[in-house]
């Protein structure tokens, strides 16, 4: 059996995170967000693999190669044009002759889930859709089901029936190519998935599956620490580097090579800390944060629930909670991150010159690369920092700043 993977996207919405590093190379749980995935598949005996890529295609076929490193195989297809989901899924038609697992690039799902599902597939023998519920259905397909099998899709519905929704995973049969085939463009100029699978729903079942396992849609910077959270859940301890006699453990950590603990250093798990660091002394590291390789987190030093990505620097008496900090920052010492509202109540983000809730009670900044902070910079709830910015000591900065800003 083949999978297949669409990771096509140029991640426009995770901005400024993607303006250097294409969304299924994020880091998540101390790996690029698409080998979790990938490893999910090969967890349910598929490692025939194929990955749809287009924004920065390279650096994804230069991580991956030809997938002998994580013992799968994998090929290529690239999409030079966005012309929709079921394009998308269209394009390796002449790859695939039998049954097949399809994800979307974008969505977390455990192991368990996607093992789930191809073993249900294997009881109805059609095409299956992965389903799952979310507080809030009007972003996404709401799906009406009876008996198992789907009834009908709405795509987001101003009122919608019920919370239960397409969960962006499918087993898929070949004929599903040949609904593709006879769907139309859409109003939006794209080949919508919604109107192939209603086509096949005419002709078969389509087979519901409810997923058991926690799943997420990474749609916003903000959603990797989510994703962060429930990818860590089953981290298993591992400690290649030095952890210094005089710093304190609890709980499960994963400690990479070349990489010190030093004394009076203290870490809650999980917790995830690459190659090549330096922690410490006497910095406090909390739950469901992950460093990435050859970063420093100095002396009195706090990160909590965070992503801090490789080559960053938190040197000294700085406090960082709730936040996704991208690759070679420097925060000088003293910054102080924000990520909770006086009034407790959601964290707004000024996206596109508008307020959007985050859907989080707290969250603190999302940093783009080369990011430098100076001394005492206090940075608000929900700020968001283009890369390349500098912002001066002293300085207190909120909402959306654009990349490569001065501001002192």
């Amino acid at each position: 059996m083949k999978g297949y993977i669409l990771a096509a996207g140029e991640g426009l919405r995770m901005r400024p995170l993607t303006a250097n590093i294409p969304k299924p190379l994020l880091p998540v749980a101390g790996k690029p967000f698409l080998e979790h995935n990938i490893e999910a598949m090969k967890e349910a005996g598929v490692k025939d693999l194929i990955l749809l890529v287009g924004w920065r295609a390279q650096r994804i076929r230069e991580h991956f190669g030809d997938g002998k490193e994580f013992g799968v195989k994998i090929e290529y297809v690239e999409q030079k044009e966005r012309l929709g989901t079921a394009h998308a899924i269209g394009m390796v038609k002449e790859k695939i002759d039998s049954a097949f697992l399809c994800l979307y690039g974008d969505v977390v799902l455990t192991k368990e889930s996607v093992k789930g599902l191809v073993e249900h597939h294997h009881k109805v023998k059609g095409n299956v859709m992965a389903l799952t519920t979310v507080e809030d259905p009007r972003r996404y397909g709401v799906i009406v089901a009876e008996d198992g099998v789907v009834k009908d899709i709405v795509e987001k519905p101003e009122i919608p029936e019920s919370n239960t929704i397409n969960a962006g995973a499918y087993m898929l049969e070949p004929e599903i190519f040949e609904a593709i085939s006879e769907t139309k463009k859409s109003y939006r100029g794209e080949y919508e998935i919604t109107d192939t699978f209603k086509i096949v729903m005419k002709k078969s079942h389509l087979y519901t599956h409810v997923l058991k396992g926690e799943w997420i849609d990474v749609a916003r910077p903000w959603d990797l620490l989510e994703a962060n959270r429930i990818l860590m859940e089953d981290l298993r301890a591992e400690v290649n580097g030095e952890v210094s006699e005089r710093a304190t453990v609890v709980g499960k950590i994963r400690v990479g090579k070349g990489t010190k603990v030093l004394s009076g250093s203290y870490i809650v798990g999980p917790a995830i800390i690459g190659d090549d660091c330096e922690i410490g002394p006497n910095a406090y590291l909390r739950p469901s944060t992950c460093i990435g390789d050859r970063c420093k987190i100095g002396g009195s030093v706090e990160i909590k629930n965070s992503i801090i990505m490789n080559h960053t620097n938190v040197p000294h008496l700085s406090y960082v909670g709730d936040s996704v900090i991208g690759e070679r920052c420097n925060l000088g010492a003293g910054t102080k991150v924000a990520n909770l509202r006086l009034d407790g109540k959601e964290v707004q983000v000024i996206v596109d010159g508008k307020k959007t809730g985050s859907g989080r009670r707290k969250l603190g900044v999302i940093m783009g690369d080369d990011v430098k902070t100076g001394i005492n910079a206090t940075i608000d709830v929900g700020t968001v920092i283009g890369e390349g910015t500098m912002i001066g000591m002293g300085t207190v900065v909120r909402g959306t700043i654009a990349p490569g800003s001065r501001i002192f």
